[in-house]
């Protein structure tokens, strides 16, 4: 009768231990922990600079697709929405491509100076807001202000590393217009 009782016992504590493992690899990791807005402005000043100047003034879609999240979201109030790391970074390769021709224009970015704020979103990350301007030229002619824009894009927090989540460019405007 105690062997039968045992072999009972050990399959439903086989089972019970499978129920657990089941429940630990099923319960989502902890939210980061998301330092307050004044230690933020660095972090996020930093992660904008590497953001652009991966974008206008290098060609490196293996360091872009660091910057972003598998499910990034970028919304442009004129190209749209683009969805997913896989889709913006092959765009962006296909511009890297075009940018290569000694005639091709190229663009550059600058952040509008003290336009910047950066607000804590607790266990997720952090959004940034701010206006940027955006400059050309044409092969190495001279360089042009041709436009003004506002942005939000949301940082997320991830395996310690901040990447773009969501962007919004919007309020583009030829540089004629007044600097927002």
């Amino acid at each position: 009768m105690g062997l039968e009782f045992a072999s009972i016992d050990a399959p439903m504590t086989l089972i019970a231990g499978l129920i657990a493992a089941l429940a630990l690899a099923q319960t989502p990791a902890a939210a980061p922990v998301i330092p307050d807005e004044a230690k933020l402005m660095p972090i996020i000043a930093e992660r904008d600079t590497a953001l652009f100047s991966t974008m206008f003034d290098r060609c490196d879609p293996a360091a872009l697709a660091d910057l972003v999240t598998d499910d990034l979201e970028f919304y442009h109030d004129r190209g749209g929405l683009t969805a997913t790391r896989a889709v913006f970074v092959a765009d962006y390769a296909k511009g890297c491509e075009a940018r290569k021709a000694p005639d091709a224009w190229r663009s550059r970015r600058e952040l509008v100076p003290g336009s910047m704020r950066v607000f804590a979103i607790p266990g997720v990350g952090a959004v940034e807001e701010a206006s940027h301007l955006f400059y050309e030229r044409q092969g190495d002619g001279p360089e042009t202000l041709v436009g003004r824009a506002r942005f939000s894009m949301l940082w997320r927090l991830e395996d310690g590393h901040w990447r773009l989540a969501r962007a919004f460019s919007i309020d583009h405007a030829p540089a004629s217009d007044a600097t927002p």
